[in-house]
């Protein structure tokens, strides 16, 4: 009676070994789904985070080109009332210069002439 005992309770071993077998089998086959599944995660992620990464850069250019854009105009507004004022400064100053010169210009024909007759 012992050995059949011994039997029946090498049976049950052997059958609850074989259940914990099959229970790690099936552990490891969740692992390999999931360890899958992470994956596949891992790589849309990285597909969104590029995109967002692409989306952010070219919104930053937008921004930068528009900032830019502004600087520039801010610039040549600056620069064009900058070049009025100078160009009336020329023409202010070409007018005294044009005013000296017809109030003297009797006076230097007059001394061209003294000269030139005096030779």
């Amino acid at each position: 009676m012992e050995l059949s005992n011994l039997s029946t309770m090498s049976s049950m071993a052997e059958s609850k070994v074989t259940g914990i077998i099959k229970s790690l089998n099936a552990l490891e086959d969740d692992i390999d789904s999931l360890n899958s599944k992470v994956g596949d995660m891992k790589k849309q992620l990285f597909v969104k985070a590029q995109s967002e990464i692409d989306s952010l850069l070219e919104k930053t250019r937008e921004m930068a080109t528009k900032e830019a854009e502004v600087i520039i105009n801010a610039s040549k507004e600056k620069a064009t009332a900058e070049s009025a004022k100078i160009a009336q400064a020329g023409d202010a100053k070409l007018s005294e210069l044009q005013s000296k010169i017809d109030s003297n210009f009797d006076e230097a024909v007059k001394h061209v002439v003294s000269t030139v007759l005096k030779v």
